[in-house]
């Protein structure tokens, strides 16, 4: 009887639960938050947080903006190894719920099998080949075919793929994606750099077509010659309307915003080789780029006198910190909590919303001089330098309008410092790290593909001994991947090389 009792209790006791299931999800659905997002804002997402602050690393490597302090911004500025600095990259473009790797992993998941949204599809293959060019760039071997997938097939701990197995994948896409863009389907107009303009997408991704043959020039001329005609004969960038970029603004501030108008704004200067070789041309950027403020720790509104007459400039030499700058034979001394050496203009290229540039029409022309010099596309190797050289200066005024450099300004310029066959090479790939200016990865990475400009390696005492007297030529992984995937990162170490700051990405050579 007892046996029975409980039987009869423990039905009514699922019935109970059964009647408290119906209609469980209609009641329990939120009847005012979206059950779905549409897959453009991931995309829009990914592209403003590819945007990121480059001033640790990359641009004191190639002696454009230096901080001569050691602590928590030291980094490329001494070659030595600090890993909040050093992971900053990675770290941002993984990051599981606002990084562009997730993002776009799942803009291409819900896109692919939907015709109508083809063109988001592919735009998304272009700018997820953006951000891996980046990171191998940066680290070599990363994880890629695994990357982003947590949610979707739970891979938290993603293997890592080879560097020159990620970028033989890059091109791939890059063609592929590029070709099935079409006017005819749906325009994405939500997208922040053209608003869904085909056309122009199609110049993006043949751009970076172009951009990622050419890092083959040394390893694969083949290659690099196949496919950068192939980019060549699609149709690349041809104007400054052309370019890929985000335009910031007061409520939504650049990522360097901090550094150049806030708390560190005492801290940063325009390098020495930059500021001379600017001085040694007569360029006109120098005066729209530089200044010396008469109390340049202060705030803008109190920093007092600002001269940027070219002539003034005093670039900050490499390999000091901020104890033995004083040893500089030309120290200009300090004024206030900084030094009297030459800053960005705050006015200029150096504004809380100044836009963030990631590949440009003069970063283009000047990738064409340079195939034309090889013979590897038709027209004037010339001609395309110039016209690199001058997108570049009008590029200037899409900072502010104080930054406008004349027609008669450049036409000065390019008649006192005419392209020269005999050093081509030289001469094109020192105009794209000029180019390049704020852009520090791509200005990295250019400098080591190529070899120039011919910079003086840096010789602060106490760096890395792996780069002592020498160049970085990747940043290590983070201290937590070697902790947390460790499996995935001993092998990754295993393949590359040691996982330091001399060794080299595949086309590094």
């Amino acid at each position: 009887m007892k046996t029975i009792y409980i039987y009869l209790v423990l039905v009514v006791m699922l019935t109970g639960l059964n009647s408290c299931d119906k209609d469980f999800e209609q009641i329990n659905t939120n009847p005012v938050l979206a059950t779905s997002l549409d897959p453009i804002y991931l995309f829009s997402n990914a592209q403003f947080s590819s945007a990121v602050n480059t001033l640790p690393y990359q641009s004191p490597i190639v002696q454009q903006i230096i901080s001569p302090y050691t602590g928590v911004i030291e980094g490329g500025n001494h070659n030595i190894v600090y890993d909040p600095n050093s992971n900053a990259l990675f770290n941002s473009f993984y990051t599981a719920s606002s990084g562009p790797v997730v993002l776009l992993t799942d803009v291409i998941n819900k896109t692919k099998d939907v015709p109508t949204r083809s063109n988001l599809y592919n735009m998304a293959r272009i700018m997820k080949a953006y951000v891996f060019e980046v990171l191998v760039d940066t680290y070599g071997d990363v994880p890629y075919s695994q990357a982003g997938k947590g949610f979707l097939e739970g891979i938290y701990l993603p293997k890592y793929d080879d560097n020159k197995a990620i970028y033989d994948d890059l091109v791939k896409e890059l063609d592929e994606a590029t070709k099935a863009l079409d006017a005819t389907k749906t325009i994405e107009t939500g997208d922040l750099f053209y608003k869904g303009n085909i056309t122009q997408w199609k110049k993006l991704g043949n751009s970076l077509l172009l951009r990622v043959a050419m890092r083959y020039g040394k390893t694969d001329a083949t290659k690099a010659q196949q496919y950068v005609t192939a980019a060549f004969n699609g149709g690349v960038m041809q104007s400054n309307a052309d370019n890929a970029l985000i335009a910031f603004n007061s409520s939504f501030n650049h990522p360097s915003a901090n550094v150049y108008q806030g708390t560190e704004r005492a801290n940063y200067y325009l390098g020495k080789p930059f500021v001379d070789y600017l001085l040694s041309t007569n360029d006109p950027r120098l005066a729209v780029i530089a200044v010396k403020y008469a109390i340049p720790g202060n705030p803008l509104a109190t920093a007092g006198a600002e001269d940027t007459n070219p002539l003034d400039q005093q670039g900050m030499p490499i390999g000091y910190n901020e104890s033995t700058i004083v040893n500089d034979p030309n120290y200009p001394g300090k004024s206030g909590s900084a030094w009297k050496y030459s800053q960005l203009n705050r006015r200029t290229v150096a504004k809380i919303d100044i836009p963030e540039f990631f590949i440009t029409n003069a970063q283009t022309q000047l990738l064409l001089a340079e195939a034309a010099q090889k013979g590897w596309i038709t027209g004037s190797a010339a001609g395309f330098y110039n016209a690199g050289v001058r997108a570049h200066m009008d590029q200037m005024k899409q900072y502010d309008v104080l930054a406008t450099i004349s027609t008669a300004s450049q036409d000065a310029y390019l008649l006192a410092n005419p392209f020269n066959p005999a050093q081509a090479l030289q001469q094109i790939n020192t105009q794209y790290w000029i180019a390049s200016f704020q852009n520090g990865s791509e200005a990295w990475a250019n400098f080591r593909r190529s070899g120039f400009p011919a910079l003086t390696p840096n010789p602060y005492p106490s760096a890395d001994p792996a780069v002592l007297g020498g160049f970085i030529h990747r940043l290590v992984y983070p201290v937590r991947e070697k902790s947390v995937n460790t499996i995935n990162y001993n092998e990754a170490v295993g393949r590359m090389g040691a996982d330091n700051m001399a060794t080299r990405i595949f086309w590094d050579k």
